[in-house]
This record gives structure tokens, C-alpha cells and sequence, in this order.
């Protein structure tokens, strides 16, 4: 009986599922995109910086060179979320 019921359900819900339009799963998939890009742009530039901090903690003589490298990087792991999100404008 216990099987039957989840079949049912099952079933239930499937074909309200089938019964929407193509058009609302357009807009999920770039804001999907846009969080897991932005998110992971996050840890990135918190790993950079770490990573930087502790380079001028071991070797403070460094600190300019570390800085300049930092920044670059930075730059270039920002530029991985702009594309992103312009991405997602135009499949949106």
C-alpha cells in the first residue's frame, strides 16, 4: 500500500510538473551561474588574500612585489564574475 501511495504522489506531481510553460526555467539556470560564479570568486579572492598576508608575514622585505601580484590577481579572478554575470544577461 506504502509503495502505491509514493507512486501516486509521484505521479502527481510529475505531471504538474509537465504542465508549465518552457519559459520559467530560463531565468534559473543564469541565476544558478551567477551564484555558483560569484560564491566561488569569493573563496577565491579570500584564498588570494590569505595567501598574500602570509607571503608579507614570512618575507615583509616582499610586501610591494606581493601587493602588485595580489592586486593583478584580484583583477583577474573580478573579471571571472563580470564575465559571468554578463553571461547570464544575455541568456536571460
Amino acid at each position: 500500500m506504502k509503495k502505491l501511495l509514493i507512486l501516486f504522489v509521484t505521479c502527481m506531481v510529475a505531471s504538474l510538473a509537465m504542465a508549465q510553460d518552457g519559459h520559467g526555467g530560463a531565468m534559473f539556470a543564469p541565476s544558478i551561474g551567477m551564484a555558483l560564479g560569484a560564491g566561488l570568486c569569493g573563496l577565491g579572492q579570500g584564498k588570494a588574500i590569505s595567501s598574500a598576508c602570509e607571503g608579507i608575514a614570512r618575507n615583509p622585505g616582499a610586501a610591494g612585489n606581493i601587493r602588485t601580484t595580489m592586486i593583478i590577481g584580484l583583477v583577474l579572478i573580478e573579471s571571472l564574475a563580470l564575465y559571468t554575470l554578463a553571461v547570464a544577461w544575455i541568456k536571460g
